[in-house]
């Protein structure tokens, strides 16, 4: 009668092979994901080397490895490592264990006799051995362990075998089911210790269960959803989106933005305890003097104080002072106090991603730059309004005002102050309660590996067309190029670095505006932004849109660039000059004319660096399109062209000859500046309409 047997591990032979997989199934993703490199910009880029060290560089130093420990995925290497650790037991167990290998019954092997035994043969040898083996015949043995039950058993199994060799019925159940007695039962070995489920051990394995089933995996899933739900696409808590969207306004300027990146929820777990009210009335004293050490008082207007002064959430209020203390520079004299203000920095300079999007969605110009200013005066350290000069190493106020001699009311940039003679720069800072040589020259050496992006040319086109028709789909192509402050000698620009040549047809992701796929590639990129203050590495990012100055809208929402597709720097660290082009694609307003846009280029790593110019987009009637096509029909078309390819199905003549290509003065090109082109008031593109 065949059945099922179930059998459980207890010599504990499969039990390792059996932990060995489960254990192998989470260790090895986990590890992969831990040890694979990271994609982010910031692990990729070089750095501006200057051994500038700036005041309380330690404290920004450990601000900066407490950062990296957080993204260094504690949890998922303690898992690896303990997944590892499991595995190598279990190798080991498997390797140490004894296994039981189940004997096949097999009847020549049980007799004792060749396969190639005749029949007469094989009953001659089991009359032999029933001379010595038969019950009647054999005889116990205690010291070799033979009693009467071993005896018989071995008997009936010798029978067995010869009956599986002679006997017709019995030799058919051998060989269709591998045994005399016919189709026996199947056994099942589970890969668990026999002493789970015996000895009173079943109550234990229920509570396993239950604990599992009932608490852990609930707890994981939930943790894993309630996580993806608490946060925004922009990293930051739903919470903090909430209070930024509620105390977003269009007018607000750069301080007041600080002022809303303080609500954020993130910095809770900054001021954990009574972090919120240690040393609030220090750092409100200091930073709301009315002194010369504190920089602040002077920029808040006499609304930003009195908000300041009126807030109840003391929390709040302790981070506005200490962002406020950040930018401004200001010594608190309290090494905590210190440390706090270099912690909140990266998380307000994350809340014022969202912040950002917040104002994208709205459309509006001035508050989208007060958002990207915003992050400016927070990688560097800077109080809005401050001089760019300020990011070079030692230029404290006292030596830029002295850089600035002739001009009082608007600042010098990093650009102009490089574009100086030599001795006429080093005579207005170098000098008894300024600047040192040394530190000059330190100085002198940053400012001219600043990443400065210079626009060459900058014009719309469409593809494959030399027109630009209503609603057709418009690429604005900007080309420029690294020019690092105070570069001398600078090579010209070739004009076939300024065309832009269209791809080939085939060629799908270039027609779609796609970038080539250089995943596996190490990126090109400009050094990470030299912020000394800033407790936490940045790549530098080029944000270009396109504004109606009338209206005060964004027309073209931002395009960001991080990577460029030629290299900036040579092997020995010398700028390339090499000619980099960016790409946008949007829709053609709906109506022919000629529309007037401003184009912004704005770095998010570096004050004083941004870029604004008008550029002229000219649209033509179809109309007026086909009848210069149908001109260009009557010449013999270019066999380049779609106009020629036509020609020569219709005619079934060779196509012509290629003509000379157009230089790109064309109607379409956007580098027009005039400012006194009539600009439509109403510029209804689709991506203004959506942004609207």
């Amino acid at each position: 009668m065949s059945g099922t047997d179930y059998s459980y591990d207890g010599e504990g032979q499969f039990f390792p092979y059996f932990i060995l997989t489960i254990t192998s199934l989470v260790t090895l993703p986990v590890t992969y994901s831990w040890l694979k490199p990271s994609k982010e910009l910031e692990n990729t880029a070089t750095r501006i080397d200057s051994g500038y060290k700036p005041e309380h560089a330690d404290l920004i130093e450990g601000q900066r490895k407490k950062l990296k420990r957080r993204e260094r995925r504690i949890k998922r290497a303690l898992i690896s490592i303990g997944g590892w650790l499991v595995i190598a037991y279990m190798v080991y167990l498997t390797i140490v264990t004894a296994r039981l290998i189940p004997k096949i019954w097999d009847p020549y092997d049980v007799l004792g006799i060749s396969r190639s035994a005749t029949e007469q043969e094989i009953k001659k040898h089991y009359r032999r051995l029933s001379l010595t083996l038969h019950p009647d015949k054999a005889r116990e043995d205690p010291s070799r362990n033979i009693t009467k039950e071993i005896i018989n058993d071995h008997w009936v199994d010798v029978t067995k075998a010869f009956k599986a060799l002679t006997d017709e019925e019995i030799r058919n159940n051998y060989i269709q089911f591998g045994h005399p007695d016919g189709k026996q039962s199947f056994s099942i070995g589970i890969a668990l210790p026999k002493w789970i489920i015996t000895e009173g051990h079943g109550k234990y394995v229920l509570l396993i269960y239950a604990l599992a089933l009932g608490v852990i995996l609930p707890y994981t899933v939930g943790r894993w959803w309630y996580g993806t739900q608490r946060v925004t696409r922009e990293k930051i808590l739903v919470a903090s989106a909430g209070k930024l969207f509620r105390e977003y306004d269009n007018d607000q300027g750069e301080t007041g933005v600080v002022g809303v990146l303080s609500s954020g929820e993130e910095f809770n777990d900054v001021l954990k305890g009574h972090k919120a009210d240690n040393g609030l009335s220090k750092l409100e004293q200091k930073v709301l003097a009315d002194s010369s050490d504190s920089s602040i008082s002077s920029i808040l207007s006499k609304k930003d104080r009195q908000k300041l002064e009126d807030l109840d959430e003391t929390p709040r209020r302790k981070v506005l002072n200490l962002l406020w203390a950040y930018l401004g520079r200001v010594e608190l004299g309290d090494d905590v106090l210190n440390d706090e203000k270099f912690e909140v920095a990266p998380v307000a300079l994350r809340l014022n991603e969202a912040y950002t999007a917040i104002a994208l969605a709205y459309g509006n110009t001035k508050a989208v730059l007060s958002a990207y200013h915003t992050a400016q005066n927070l990688i560097q350290a800077l109080r809005p309004g401050a001089s760019p000069l300020e990011q070079l190493p030692y230029f404290s106020p006292e030596v830029v005002k002295a850089a600035e001699a002739e001009k009082s009311r608007n600042h010098l940039t990093i650009q102009e102050f490089m574009r100086l003679s030599a001795d006429k720069r080093k005579s207005r800072v170098v000098a008894p309660g300024l600047l040192t040589d040394s530190q000059y020259k330190t100085a002198l050496t940053v400012a001219s590996k600043l990443p400065v992006l210079h626009v060459e040319k900058a014009f719309f086109k469409v593809l494959g067309e030399r027109f630009i028709t209503p609603s057709s789909l418009v690429q604005f192509v900007v080309k420029c190029r690294f020019i690092p402050p105070g570069t001398a000698n600078v090579p010209e620009v070739k004009a076939s670095d300024l065309e832009d040549i269209d791809p080939d047809e085939g060629d799908v992701a270039a027609n779609n505006g796609r970038k080539e796929d250089k995943s596996g590639e190490k990126p090109i990129q400009p050094p990470l932004a030299h912020a000394p203050y800033f407790a936490r590495d940045h790549a530098p990012r080029w944000h270009v849109f396109l504004a109606d100055s009338k209206q005060g809208k964004i027309v073209v929402p931002p395009f960001s660039f991080s990577t460029f597709d030629k290299p900036i720097i040579d092997e020995s660290g010398n700028s390339t000059y090499n000619v980099q082009t960016l790409k946008m694609q949007f829709g053609a307003p709906p109506q022919a004319g000629k529309y007037t846009f401003v184009m912004h280029m704005v770095c998010d790593s570096y004050i004083g660096t941004d870029t604004k110019t008008e550029v002229t987009l000219e649209v033509d009637d179809a109309s007026k399109v086909e009848e210069l096509v149908e001109e260009d029909e009557i010449s013999e078309p270019d066999e380049d062209t779609i106009a020629g390819q036509m020609r020569a199905l219709k005619t079934g003549a060779a196509p012509g000859k290629p003509k000379k290509k157009r230089s790109d003065d064309d109607s379409s090109d956007g580098s027009d500046t005039e400012g006194d082109v009539d600009s439509e008031s109403e510029t209804d593109t689709d991506t203004d309409s959506d942004d609207e």
